[in-house]
């Protein structure tokens, strides 16, 4: 049986270039991948590597300004993909090759309902007729496991959640059986509840279609759960591939190791583990150097790296690796967390961190939350104004009582639309909260932000998830920094420039970045300069709102890093809100779990990865995407059906998706909470003893298939 035969897709020599500026740029190099009938194959890497030009290429969707150059391969089927014309391409995207974007509600319409949509696309692809075709597209949404597909149909894309947008476009993908799918980042924006019920669903749907999907991620748990193969890739080339098992567990580029080494792993944490991180940037891709592309960041260069460029050898074992020192460094390529030293501990027990919890002593309370509220009003429809009826506000905060203490970190976890940032703007003043109580270090902290004193802003500041949107593309870094200096905390501007250059050096960026403009910055210099902000009026609290979400995962290592080390010095204390748990439980000392504006949950943050927890939290951590294809959990997965904020569940408002409710008690009583060690709470009918009961240990195997 020949390659082609036996592979659906060849790519060899692939090499993809853009026009910048009237100079064509080389942005992929040498790329090749063979993919088998059945087979998933992750493509990981930082942003900038190129897995998404590759994934254009593969489709051959590229820009206009890109091109894929002469003596490259591309056969799909058999069949030479380059030689096509675009007419014939479009029907192959019509049935055999299909592609799931990274941004669902982008993808689809906004002004068409989703029945049509999907109707269209099977009537283009197979000439169904119009009832033919609403029958198979309800048996689509059943395969992608929607809940109510009838009511789902008449919805616009807006009236729907992440997870079902992101299923809706699987759904079209699927609907011809392709033969080949690539997947670009279909779940980075997701909750990892909705994650792993979307991971569950390609994994089941593949082994069912014997579909070949190329799946692109710079999520390494994902790969590790999901893929079979790996291609790593860095700066346009190929530094590594392998099965997933044998890379996961020795790698052998240093580039790999330190992607491996970036991730937090589940009960990691500050206290007892830095996460290793990559040192330095990309080369830019107008300057390739003439030796091996990693040169400048690998901790194992030598001359010969510099000056001749490795080739990418296949091995005796089917791997590949592109590295002059492959064979020598390989003994020393583990990934193990280094062992930190002085930090704070995790595992130090804590004082009650919930206003209402036992055991409330030690330690100064810096900030207070007492039973806040925050409702959003409703517009009333015409029945409602007729009948002169107030519409039910939207709860998106129901009575939230927390206390934190000076120098602590408190994670703050839960899906989208569970309140979390929202709280988190009510405390910062971007939001006037509806009802409740907020005290910083024993004063009464005003409603909105234009109310606070000089004293309450300098003692409370903001890192936002995304940077770009939180910087003024017009200031600079020196501008940016001076400001809270002068105006939070009446520095001169000598001082205030002399203070600017001291925090840049702080957070890990030269003095020349002074005078640079948010758009001449990456993505991790951005964040480092927020956070440098952010510390810039010295404040007592920092609430971080999903702060390395957006970011690789060696640029997310090196934030993580840095937030540890600016705490220990500066002794400031965290809410930080994130919806990675393993991130969560790396940073935080402790935890509060929130649903549908309530918190269901607090503890310390070790306690989170073991029994007895919330049913919720216990659906949440067995969603985590472990780093280690060794590694099987049972998975607890939720339905996307999550109530709404606006008509709220009776009782406890987790029973409608809860895999554990024990009876009419859970609908109709709200749940009490149960007292566990070291002020350790859970909001549940269920006692603690039966929780741990039930709550077996979530690792199924650690044999990897």
């Amino acid at each position: 049986m020949t390659a082609s035969q036996h592979n659906l897709l060849d790519v060899d020599k692939l090499t993809i270039s853009y026009q910048v500026n009237n100079r064509w740029i080389a942005a992929v190099r040498d790329f090749r991948l063979e993919l088998q009938r059945g087979q998933i194959v992750g493509l990981v890497g930082e942003s900038g590597s190129g897995k998404s030009t590759v994934a254009l290429a593969l489709m051959r969707y590229l820009s206009s300004n890109g091109r894929v150059e002469r003596g490259s391969k591309l056969t799909f089927d058999g069949e030479d993909l380059l030689r096509k014309s675009n007419a014939e391409m479009r029907r192959l995207w019509a049935k055999r090759i299909k592609f799931v974007p990274q941004n669902a509600a982008a993808a689809l319409n906004p002004s068409i309902k989703i029945g049509r949509q999907v109707t269209e696309a099977l009537q283009a692809a197979d000439g169904l007729e119009s009832h033919d075709a609403y029958q198979s597209m309800m048996r689509i949404f059943h395969d992608v496991n929607l809940v109510d597909p009838e009511r789902v149909a008449e919805r616009y894309p807006h009236g729907l959640s992440g997870g079902m947008q992101q299923r809706i476009t699987i759904a079209m993908a699927l609907i011809s059986n392709p033969e080949l799918l690539i997947m670009d980042e279909p779940t980075t924006g997701l909750d990892v509840t909705t994650e792993a019920v979307i991971l569950d669903l390609v994994r089941g749907l593949i082994a069912e279609r014997e579909t070949s999907v190329v799946y692109i991620t710079h999520n390494l748990g994902v790969v590790a759960q999901l893929c079979q193969r790996v291609v790593v890739l860095y700066a346009g080339e190929i530094m590594e591939e392998a099965k997933v098992a044998e890379l996961f567990q020795q790698p052998r580029h240093p580039y790999t190791l330190g992607l491996l080494s970036s991730v937090p792993k589940p009960g990691q944490s500050k206290g007892t583990a830095q996460l290793q991180s990559i040192a330095g940037n990309p080369p830019s891709l107008s300057r390739i150097p003439s030796g091996c592309v990693f040169a400048e960041r690998c901790p194992f260069v030598v001359d010969i790296c510099r000056e001749e460029k490795p080739p990418l050898e296949t091995l005796t074992d089917g791997r590949s690796v592109r590295c002059h020192r492959w064979q020598e460094i390989t003994p020393t390529l583990n990934p193990s967390p280094i062992k930190r030293e002085g930090l704070l501990s995790n595992n130090t027990p804590l004082p009650s961190l919930w206003g209402k919890g036992p055991g409330d002593g030690g330690g100064a309370t810096l900030m207070r939350v007492t039973d806040v509220k925050k409702y959003f009003p409703v517009e009333r429809n015409l029945r409602e104004v007729l009948g002169r009826v107030e519409p039910t506000p939207i709860r998106a905060v129901d009575g939230v009582d927390l206390q934190l203490r000076a120098g602590q970190t408190l994670g703050l976890v839960g899906e989208s639309g569970s309140g979390k940032t929202t709280l988190a703007r009510v405390i910062i003043g971007l939001e006037e909260r509806s009802g409740g109580k907020l005290e910083l270090l024993g004063m009464d902290v005003r409603n909105s932000v234009r109310e606070r004193s000089h004293d309450v802003l300098s003692k409370l500041q903001m890192v936002f998830q995304n940077p770009q949107n939180s910087l003024n593309p017009y200031l600079s870094v020196r501008q940016a920094l001076r400001r809270p200096l002068i105006k939070l905390r009446g520095f001169s501007p000598a001082q205030a420039d002399a203070e600017a250059l001291a925090l840049l050096e702080r957070v890990n960026l030269r003095a020349e970045y002074a005078d640079r403009y948010p758009d001449e910055l990456s993505g991790g210099e951005k964040q480092r300069v927020a956070i440098a902000r952010a510390f810039a009026s010295d404040p007592d609290l920092i609430i971080c709102d999903e702060p390395v979400s957006a970011l690789d995962v060696s640029v997310q290592s090196a934030v993580l890093n840095l937030l540890a080390e600016l705490q220990e010095d500066h002794g400031s204390a965290y809410l930080f809100i994130s919806h990675n748990l393993s991130v969560v439980g790396y940073l935080a000392d402790a935890i509060a779990v929130m649903y549908l504006g309530q918190l269901f949950e607090v503890g310390e943050a070790h306690e989170l990865f073991h029994p007895p927890y919330h049913p919720y939290t216990e659906a949440l951590v067995s969603a985590i995407p472990v780093v280690d294809p060794a590694h099987r959990t049972e998975r607890i997965l939720l339905s996307d059906d999550l109530p709404s904020a606006q008509n709220l569940p009776s009782g406890c408002r987790f029973h409608t998706r809860c895999p554990h409710k024990i009876g009419a008690i859970c609908a109709d009583e709200e749940p009490p909470w149960r007292a566990g060690e070291a002020g350790h709470l859970i909001r549940c009918h269920i006692p603690l003893e039966e929780l741990s009961t039930l709550q077996r240990t979530l690792v199924l195997s650690d044999k990897a298939d």
